[in-house]
């Protein structure tokens, strides 16, 4: 099974590590796509990216993950990154958000109706948006969403449940 995570500079550095981690550990392939190679987080740790957004093929992956940070701002301006968010909402795949990471499902048009966890910063931008906001760790359906780091562990056990 193949997970993807997409990802941008300065995002949150354990809430990519930290699932990125925890996907390998439980047999997935984990690919991370961006718009540039080398990827540094807020806490300075890098990463390398394995595929642009352009070549992602998303019917080949089985779960999404974007991290929040100030990665999900430039995440969500690429239109190739919107895509591979709403196939994965079309086609009903588990995707995994946390943080800021709702900005990106607010830009592909995907929140309304859902009951989301996120950043209290951007709460006012998912209720905008015909989301309802959830302090705590949310799930609906197939999407699972936290927080902060604070939440990642149950973040993380919900979302290898749904997998």
């Amino acid at each position: 099974m193949k997970a993807l995570i997409l990802a941008e500079n300065d995002f949150e550095d354990l809430e990519l590590f930290y699932p990125y981690h925890r996907l390998k550990e439980e047999g997935f392939e984990v690919y991370i796509a961006s718009s540039q190679k080398e990827l540094r987080g807020k806490r300075g740790y890098t990463i390398n990216a394995d595929l642009s957004y352009t070549d992602v093929r998303a019917e080949e992956f089985h779960a999404l993950v974007i991290p929040g940070g100030k990665s999900p701002e430039r995440v969500r301006l690429n239109k190739d990154a919107l895509k591979i968010v709403k196939h994965f909402f079309d086609e009903n795949k588990p995707i995994a958000i946390i943080c800021h990471g709702v900005q990106v499902l607010i830009s592909a048009g995907v929140v309304k109706g859902r009951k989301i966890a996120c950043w209290y910063g951007v709460k006012d931008d998912l209720i905008a948006a015909g989301g309802e906001f959830v302090d705590g760790v949310a799930v609906d359906g197939k999407l699972v969403s936290a927080r902060h780091p604070g939440d990642l562990a149950e973040w993380m056990k919900n979302f290898l449940s749904i997998l």
